[in-house]
């Protein structure tokens, strides 16, 4: 296994909002703060859907120490350009107040498609994920790969979850971005796949019938890239803070090695039903890390903490013989206690009663552990 260490790659795409500093809404100026970020840096940044959103890409990383400072650097980038046009960067999967029909369609091809196929989902898609990219150059290993760790998505959605405001209010939902991100017809948990050869015959009924312009509409929650020798995993809601993207970076890749490790080695699985798996990813995004989740391998429902757990025994060689276990172990561990960004998000609402304290706490953990000046005002600390 050892010789294998250095292929499983990771890459990982962040979606942001940006925020107006005097109202704390979102603001409308993506395409401004593309055109302040250095030149030889525009290549690893895109517009979003909505011109209130920004998303950044990291380089090809080989270690999680690579991984963490690519996303550091990403996240610099941005707010220090954003700054220079009077604007913040916040990562949340939702915002806590600006509503939808404020929001503007990024003027490109692409998004117009979408919107004049999609209308008013489109519109509503004021939501932002994480994307984790996994080196695998050997797609019917990848497709094996994906049917085993699909059984695994509640607990990654749980401890990512960090979006319970919309319009307003309390959702309700740690993860309020899944339901309105499942309403997209290609959405959800990907069905099981005897083989590449099955994935590309239904990617193409899908292009034919006229249900998708192309692959990269495919919006499972795993699926196989159409631009990299990569398999996405997609479930996530954008986190809060470096160390839990980092830490979401880890699983996943020892998620990726351990799941084709045992396909290599034949290891019975359970091929559930993507019912079941609906009802899984449903419970995680409602509950989080408060009540139990669906563990779809054993059929039943566990507390959130101990099917985690079960989720690190797993992974545990993999992490132990890449020397991460300590460093995910306990990232994770923290979490758990801590909570997720969605339990940290309702905690600073329950203390201040101000949506727009919400939004300076995530502005504030968006930045946090990088070299940018808080002192320039452009960040509001808050005060425990």
């Amino acid at each position: 296994m050892s010789s294998h260490l250095e292929s499983w790659t990771i890459g990982i795409e962040e979606e942001y909002q940006i925020i107006d500093p005097v109202t704390r809404a979102l603001a409308p100026d993506s395409q401004q703060i593309f055109s302040l970020i250095e030149p030889g840096e525009q290549k690893s940044i895109e517009a979003e859907l909505q011109t209130s959103q920004i998303e950044s890409a990291t380089p090809i990383c080989l270690t999680l120490s690579e991984a963490r400072s690519a996303v550091m650097h990403q996240r610099e980038v941005l707010i220090t350009a954003a700054a220079r046009a009077n604007r913040w960067i916040a990562a949340s999967g939702t915002h806590p107040f600006s509503h939808w029909h404020d929001q503007e369609i990024t003027h490109t091809e692409r998004y117009a498609i979408m919107e004049q196929r999609y209308r008013q989902l489109a519109r509503e898609q004021v939501i932002l994920g994480c994307h984790i990219h996994i080196g695998c150059p050997d797609r019917e290993l990848a497709i094996q790969i994906m049917n085993r760790a699909r059984l695994w998505l509640a607990p990654l959605l749980a401890l990512s979850a960090n979006s319970p405001f919309w319009l307003g209010d309390d959702t309700g939902y740690a993860s309020y971005r899944t339901p309105i991100w499942c309403r997209w017809p290609m959405a959800g948990p990907p069905p099981h796949l005897a083989s590449s050869t099955e994935y590309d015959q239904l990617v193409r009924m899908l292009i034919q019938t006229n249900t998708i312009a192309d692959a990269s509409h495919i919006y499972w929650d795993i699926r196989l890239s159409d631009r990299y020798p990569t398999i996405e995993f997609r479930v996530m809601d954008v986190c809060l803070s470096i160390d839990e993207t980092v830490m979401l970076a880890g699983l996943i890749r020892a998620l990726a090695q351990t799941c084709a490790e045992q396909a290599l080695k034949k290891i019975p699985y359970i091929q559930a039903p993507n019912e079941l798996l609906r009802a899984a990813h449903w419970r995680a995004a409602r509950y989080g890390l408060n009540s139990t989740l669906v563990d779809p391998d054993a059929r039943n429902s566990l507390p959130a903490h101990e099917l985690i757990e079960r989720l690190l025994l797993l992974l545990h060689p993999v992490l132990k013989e890449r020397g991460e276990w300590d460093e995910i172990s306990t990232q994770v561990q923290l979490l758990l206690r801590n909570g997720n960004g969605a339990t940290r998000q309702r905690e600073i609402f329950q203390r201040t009663e101000q949506h727009e304290a919400v939004v300076d706490f995530v502005v504030t953990e968006t930045a946090r552990g990088l070299n940018i000046p808080i002192s320039t005002g452009s960040y509001n600390k808050i005060s425990s």
